[in-house]
């Protein structure tokens, strides 16, 4: 099965007394399905997994799904450095109508390649769903290795990788070893394009929180080889790509969409919020977004206008 191109990493919305906000994550979910996203990963690190209890990564879990039905694949992040907790809480969200899960590195304890074999077996044995694994040396210091990803796609429901360790050295490797079903998702919008290069099918991305459209603009003209178009709008949204990570994820995307009126609310502790100067540099980032925006718009605007004229008997004024 596929996901999709583009799944959001979503923040999880709060109210002003940092509970979550179940109707704004609904909205929010909506608002990326309506904008660019084939789907959504719901309670991943950009979601807060770390302070989000099980209690409320469940319900989130039924409502986002029920929310978007059909219209958008919903990805439940189960993952933990406790293998017991993660295999638990991948059962639970086995029953919530969730379309896969998602499992990242076990973290700080630093396990060997043969324990992050078994914690996923684990896991993927636990609940039926589709497993998507997910790799972040930066954050959990330890690196899923090539081989290790090859031993795990032996298992009939692991069926892809978000892959963030920033090497595209491993990304060929990763190419190279598995089979051409497996996919590969970038974890790092900056390398979205250079991993479709080497043949990998997608992002789960940050940044599609805010230009989603633009991505989805970029990935569909990569697609239809149209590979200049999609360089330009690559190095157009590199800016935000990069920009988006002032501060620590998911402190700036939050700011970002309290700017453009979803109500994405504040971080639990230890995260804070974004000091005045990140939160000017990030009013800054937005209009870099805003002419994002309005060049897509005339790129479609031209596009329709070659589709309208190239049909027999049509006159385009």
């Amino acid at each position: 099965m596929s996901f999709g191109r583009i799944l959001t990493a979503m923040v999880t919305p709060m109210n002003d007394a940092l509970e979550v906000d179940y109707q704004e994550a609904v909205r929010l979910a909506q608002y990326l399905i309506d904008h660019g996203s084939d789907g959504v990963v719901v309670c991943g690190t950009t979601g807060e997994s770390p302070t989000i209890t099980d209690k409320e990564k469940i319900e989130l879990f039924k409502t986002v799904k029920a929310a978007l039905g059909t219209r958008g694949t919903v990805i439940a992040g189960v993952g933990s450095n406790s293998t017991s907790s993660s295999v638990s809480l991948a059962r639970m969200a086995a029953t919530t109508g969730v379309d896969g899960l998602m499992a990242v590195v076990p973290y700080y304890n630093k396990p060997s390649q043969e324990g992050m074999f078994q914690h996923f077996k684990a896991i993927a044995e636990a609940a039926p769903l589709p497993l998507m694994l997910y790799n972040v040396p930066s954050r959990t210091s330890a690196n899923l290795q090539p081989d290790t990803v090859k031993r795990l796609s032996e298992i009939p429901n692991i069926v892809s990788l978000k892959e963030a360790a920033g090497s595209l050295d491993q990304v060929s490797e990763l190419k190279r070893l598995l089979p051409p079903e497996f996919e590969i998702y970038s974890g790092d919008d900056s390398m979205t394009l250079p991993m479709l290069a080497l043949g990998c099918n997608g992002i789960v991305s940050v940044a599609a929180h805010i230009v989603g459209d633009e991505m989805k603009a970029m990935i569909d003209a990569w697609f239809t080889g149209d590979t200049a178009l999609a360089t330009k709008w690559h190095l157009e949204l590199y800016p935000v790509f990069k920009g988006i990570f002032v501060t620590s994820n998911p402190v700036p995307i939050k700011a970002l969409m309290n700017m453009i009126g979803i109500k994405a609310g504040g971080v639990r502790l230890p995260l804070v919020a974004a000091t005045l100067e990140e939160l000017k540099f990030l009013e800054e980032l937005l209009k870099i977004t805003k002419k994002s925006q309005i060049d897509n718009r005339r790129q479609v605007e031209i596009l329709e206008l070659k589709v309208a004229s190239d049909i027999p008997g049509n006159t385009v004024v």
